[in-house]
């Protein structure tokens, strides 16, 4: 969600045990039944479990590729697989591998739940919130759940039913940082600062190192123009992800606005050459030319920032 530079929301869940399902459980009935192959399937498949826990994402790529050999149908070791894939850096093969789940098992609810959080970072709102609503009788009081449904409601710029979706997410879990920094993103938006403040200083009091919270209280301070103490929290956030495109956008913009623009531009570049479709680090360079008296270049960012969506009026505030 981009604002008048960028605020930050959570898209997938590092902590919450229910993101990024591992599924690991109804193989006690699967494996009292088994053909040799069947059983060998289950063997792999729990091997698979172990290298996946152990973060070593190739070796349970490989197991869970040996289960599907032995048995194809295997549902679970294609949800597995996809966990795998993501972590590896596969997103496009941990999309195809939930696919493959849920057409082995229709009513693999997991597998729906991790694709349907996958699409939300890829982009694809529409399909993450028919997903969601294939599974809202299973995961409907599930806090984590509600979080997803409100990030898939806020790309869709349903703001409404995204608000009551994070309301109802807190209403089962008030600890649940997601949903307060999410929440909180939807209200700076909003332009509601009083309610942004008090729910990102809520999710940073539970989450110190929650970088998008970092991120977003960078922003608060700096639309009160308190930009060094802006600066202070974008370098936490970049502390924890740094090569986030949008944080080197902001820590340049504050920069900037502390006149310490020689430092600018290899920040700026950087999140160029990572995402070159962001308007406001278009603005953030085009800005940057502007201090060092090269107009023709700063024409030409802000040109590109306009056709990117920045309105008029926000290129040289």
């Amino acid at each position: 969600m981009k604002s008048q530079r960028y605020v930050a929301k959570v898209i997938r869940s590092r902590n919450h045990s229910l993101g990024w399902l591992l599924f690991i459980s109804h193989f006690t009935v699967f494996m009292t039944s088994c053909t040799s192959s069947t059983d060998e399937a289950a063997q792999f498949f729990l091997r698979g479990n172990v290298q996946l826990q152990k973060r070593e994402y190739k070796e349970a790529i490989r197991f869970y590729t040996e289960a599907l050999t032995k048995k194809p149908d295997f549902a679970d070791a294609y949800n597995n697989r996809g966990l795998a894939r993501f972590r590896n850096g596969d997103r496009e093969g941990a999309l195809a591998d939930y696919t493959r789940a849920i057409q082995a098992d229709p009513d693999f609810a997991t597998a729906y739940l991790n694709r349907a959080e996958l699409q939300l970072e890829l982009g694809e709102p529409t399909g993450s919130l028919a997903d969601l609503e294939r599974i809202s009788k299973t995961y409907r009081d599930s806090t984590y759940y509600q979080s997803r449904l409100g990030d898939a409601y806020t790309q869709l710029n349903r703001l409404a039913e995204a608000k009551t979706a994070y309301d109802l997410a807190l209403r089962l879990d008030p600890s649940n940082v997601d949903a307060l920094t999410n929440r909180g993103a939807l209200y700076f938006q909003q332009k509601e600062f009083k309610k942004a403040q008090n729910d990102i200083q809520k999710a940073l009091q539970l989450n110190p190192k929650q970088d998008a919270a970092l991120n977003n209280q960078s922003l608060l301070l700096a639309q009160a123009g308190r930009y060094a103490e802006a600066l202070s929290f974008i370098d936490q956030a970049l502390l924890t992800q740094p090569r986030q495109p949008y944080y080197q956008n902001n820590k340049a913009y504050f920069l900037l606005k502390l006149n310490r623009a020689t430092e600018v531009l290899p920040l700026i570049q950087e999140s160029l050459q990572l995402d070159n479709q962001n308007g406001w680090a278009h603005r953030t360079l085009g800005q940057y030319y502007l201090k060092m008296n090269q107009p023709a270049q700063a024409k030409v960012e802000f040109n590109k920032a306009l056709k990117l969506g920045v309105p008029a009026d926000e290129l040289t505030k």
